[in-house]
């Protein structure tokens, strides 16, 4: 049997240019070749959550898979399935989920999530 590695460990950093401005810890979806933009409400192209503040053009880092935490948009309870919200935020949601919230958190509030990406 031939043997395995995957390219990035879940958690594990990459870095990708930003198309637009970006604000640390916000969701990102891609947004063309190399690139990635706040991620809309319910997408399907959410790659993890910014590291950093970016300018756009700006390399930006990016947390994927693993445990991540990003702003709620509403109420979120723990073992909620969530998606993105508007403007990078999360959100309870089964349209195009991300995760699962691991802890209760506020409208505003950071919510922690088990990325599935």
């Amino acid at each position: 049997m031939a043997d395995y590695l995957p390219i990035y460990k879940p958690g594990q950093a990459i870095t990708l240019k930003a198309s637009a401005a970006i604000t640390g810890g916000q969701l990102v979806e891609v947004t063309g070749s190399g690139t990635v933009g706040p991620a809309g409400a319910a997408s399907t192209k959410v790659v993890g959550v910014a590291g950093f503040t970016a300018a756009i053009n700006d390399n930006v880092t990016i947390f994927t898979g693993g445990v991540q935490h990003a702003v709620a948009a509403g109420a979120i309870t723990a073992g909620d399935v969530v998606q993105a919200g508007a403007a990078g935020t999360v959100a309870t949601g089964t349209t195009a989920p991300i995760g699962i919230a691991l802890a209760d958190a506020a409208d505003t509030a950071d919510a922690r999530i088990l990325m599935n990406r």
